[in-house]
């Protein structure tokens, strides 16, 4: 990496502190239970986990959120929980001043979304998932917008994350970009199946490499089917930024005039990747409105997914892991 890059990615880093971004998405709870298995249970061919450790993390949009706040921002999350005790850890677990919860609301026909995986030995053996994928209710959505119109003039960004649970929808979206532009409010997206291509016109749109290859319906199999699957989707929601998340591959942007930037992989043992895609959208957008150029927010977005990809479960990204991963790189 040219030297200038790094010293610039370094001073955008710097300027995170205390950036206000929207996260707009399916709130959940994950639940880990720690333990060790060193026998195969008699009644079926399974490994029996003797549990001596359980622990409660923020989970979908919320471990986004708190991403923001680990990289120095001040995070809204906007959404839905359920009005009981795993929504209720949920807000416990934000108790910090750099979470503005206020459009967090509860819906009492609603359970809190719940992720609980079986971690033996430091390996993932099970997830086990309590949710309810149902739309939200026309009064939920108007609460929520609600907020949203409030408080838009407070965001420097918005982000949607995207978990198909049902608290994103088309009009939400809609409604929502129309806004945002209205005040020259960026809005970033990581996306998933049932709304893909309604995210038209957004600063960023950042799929993964499986939700790309099943929206456009064509198997990215060389660089040459990477670059039609991208445009394809440019074409389609004509987004001014495309960032491509391709595992082990690493990462391609596509900016407006085209040009594409295949950008290498920075993990060096992954132990995990539950949640990379969580650090890569709040450490791009965070990066973008501290006055990163495209290229660059994905190169230090890059860096962050890395880290976090070297940890066992979802773990959000620390801004001085992430100053000090860049500067071992410039002594490189």
């Amino acid at each position: 990496m040219d030297i200038v890059i790094k010293n610039n990615i370094l001073d955008v880093i710097l300027r995170f502190e205390n950036k206000r971004i929207a996260i707009i998405g399916d709130l959940m709870l994950d639940r880990y239970l720690w333990g060790s298995a060193i026998r195969i249970s008699p009644e079926a061919p399974v490994p029996v986990v003797d549990i001596d450790q359980e622990s409660n993390r923020l989970g979908g949009s919320a471990n986004v959120a708190n991403n923001i706040i680990t990289l120095g921002g001040i995070a809204y999350p906007i959404g839905l929980i359920g009005n009981d005790h795993n929504g209720n850890i949920i807000l416990e677990l934000m108790n910090s001043d750099k979470f503005i919860t206020d459009g967090i609301i509860k819906d009492p026909n609603l359970p809190t979304t719940v992720k609980t995986r079986v971690i033996a030995n430091n390996q993932h053996v099970v997830r086990i998932d309590r949710e309810n994928k149902h739309t939200i209710s026309e009064k939920s959505y108007q609460l929520l917008f609600n907020f949203i119109e409030a408080n838009i003039k407070s965001f420097d960004a918005i982000i949607f994350e995207d978990y198909n649970k049902g608290v994103i929808t088309k009009e939400l979206i809609k409604n929502v970009i129309n806004l945002a532009k209205k005040h020259s409010i960026p809005v970033t997206v990581d996306p998933k199946f049932d709304n893909f291509f309604e995210f038209v016109n957004v600063d960023v749109f950042k799929p993964n490499r499986k939700e790309a290859e099943e929206a456009i319906g064509q198997k990215i199999k060389s660089d040459e089917d990477l670059f039609k699957v991208m445009q394809s989707i440019q074409r389609k929601i004509d987004c001014a930024n495309l960032l491509l998340t391709r595992g082990e591959k690493g990462m391609a942007l596509m900016e407006k005039n085209g040009e594409i930037t295949l950008i290498s992989t920075r993990a060096r043992n992954i132990a995990d990747v539950s949640g990379a895609g969580d650090t890569v959208i709040s450490t791009l957008t965070m990066a973008l409105v501290s006055g990163a150029t495209p290229k660059e927010a994905a190169v230090i977005s890059n860096f962050a997914a890395g880290i976090v990809c070297e940890e066992v479960g979802v773990v959000p990204i620390r801004k001085d892991i992430l100053i000090n991963k860049i500067q071992e790189e410039l002594t490189k």
